[in-house]
């Protein structure tokens, strides 16, 4: 007989700015959020429920941030702290279970099927790892806790912040069927626009398609899709992460307006790459290049190519190949590549170009 798991999903409540609250007493009841300057077209990382009352929220540009909210408090982000919070909360998990998929530096899995504390009941358990978490690191934390990743992820976010929520194996079927399609990992927007033309709503509308039509409308995507609206979810909490991009970008502060002006700053963008790829100690291979842009307009734009390297020429092809999309000023400019672990690198290699409008 399998046996069945217990997952907990831990999630930081606004983690960096739940730490610059932490460190000083003043921001405390205070619109704060971190993230760039507003002078220099910053964005915002991430900010503390005080903040959201105004509508915002992380990846929204900190001048937009600062007209909603006027005395809104934008601080520098300090992540050599954060990483070393995360750390500490780390060493916590793991005296739980050495079963941890950190996802961020403020959320990740734990296994705690294994777990012989508080009788072995994972919902004493997360409630354990929260209250240490507070007292020691002084700031809160949420969980979720099912019997998949999947589910423990969805139910984290159910009770925040500061809470936990609880999803039991014989709870998953109804709990699933009345989940809305957007919850799910990999659906966004323009997914979910598709599944409401279709009259898709819920995880049971859903299951009332057959696995053809899932595929038909939904190509390979469809299967995961079928299996996910079951509340069916086989990943195994991974202690190792597998890393799938590396990628690095700049928020300008003045437009860059030509195709010209974007070329310019690929050099640049490519040796800031470099410098991150020097960290996987040439255990991952590469297997695609990308170019991400945003454009004055916010819309966004991200062009592939499958390539083996980080090959300048095709840097040069990708963004030419973006920019021709809109033909309008930028103001951010990404690349990257796709990366998969070393024995995993029969893939395909190649010249094929795919141009896509980001979900």
């Amino acid at each position: 007989m399998e046996i069945q798991r217990k997952i907990i999903h831990c999630d930081c409540d606004s983690f960096y700015a739940s730490i610059e609250m932490r460190d000083n007493p003043d921001l405390v009841d205070k619109a704060i959020a971190v993230g760039g300057s507003p002078e220099r077209r910053g964005v915002i990382a991430t900010c503390n429920y005080e903040a959201r009352k105004f509508g915002i929220h992380s990846a929204m540009a900190s001048a937009t941030a600062r007209k909603r909210c006027p005395h809104l408090i934008i601080v520098k982000p300090d992540m050599e702290k954060y990483r070393w919070v995360s750390q500490q909360i780390h060493k916590i998990f793991e005296t739980y279970t050495a079963l941890i998929e950190p996802l961020s530096l403020d959320e990740a899995y734990l296994d705690v099927t294994e777990c012989k504390k508080y009788r072995g009941s994972a919902t004493l358990i997360a409630e354990a790892i929260r209250a240490e978490v507070q007292e020691k690191i002084r700031i809160t934390i949420s969980a979720g806790i099912a019997p998949n990743k999947f589910l423990a992820k969805i139910a984290s976010d159910w009770n925040k912040p500061n809470g936990q929520f609880i999803i039991l194996p014989e709870e998953v079927d109804d709990f699933v069927a009345l989940l809305p399609v957007n919850k799910l990992h990999g659906v966004g927007n323009v997914t979910t626009s598709k599944m409401k033309r279709l009259g898709i709503q819920t995880c049971n509308d859903l299951r009332k398609l057959s696995s053809s039509q899932l595929q038909k409308y939904f190509g390979s995507f469809g299967q995961t899709l079928h299996q996910l609206s079951l509340g069916i979810d086989q990943r195994a909490v991974q202690t190792q992460r597998i890393r799938k991009s590396v990628s690095v970008e700049n928020t300008y502060a003045i437009d860059l307006p030509t195709l010209k002006n974007c070329l310019e700053e690929l050099p640049d963008l490519r040796q800031q790459l470099a410098k991150r790829m020097e960290k996987l100690n040439g255990d991952y291979a590469i297997h695609k290049q990308f170019i991400k842009i945003k454009f004055h307009d916010f819309v966004q734009t991200t062009v592939e190519m499958l390539s083996k390297t980080s090959c300048m020429e095709n840097y040069k092809k990708l963004c030419t190949e973006g920019f021709s999309r809109r033909s309008k000023p930028v103001r951010l400019l990404g690349l990257g590549v796709r990366i998969v672990p070393k024995e995993k690198t029969n893939e395909p290699t190649g010249n094929q170009l795919t141009l896509t409008l980001e979900d």
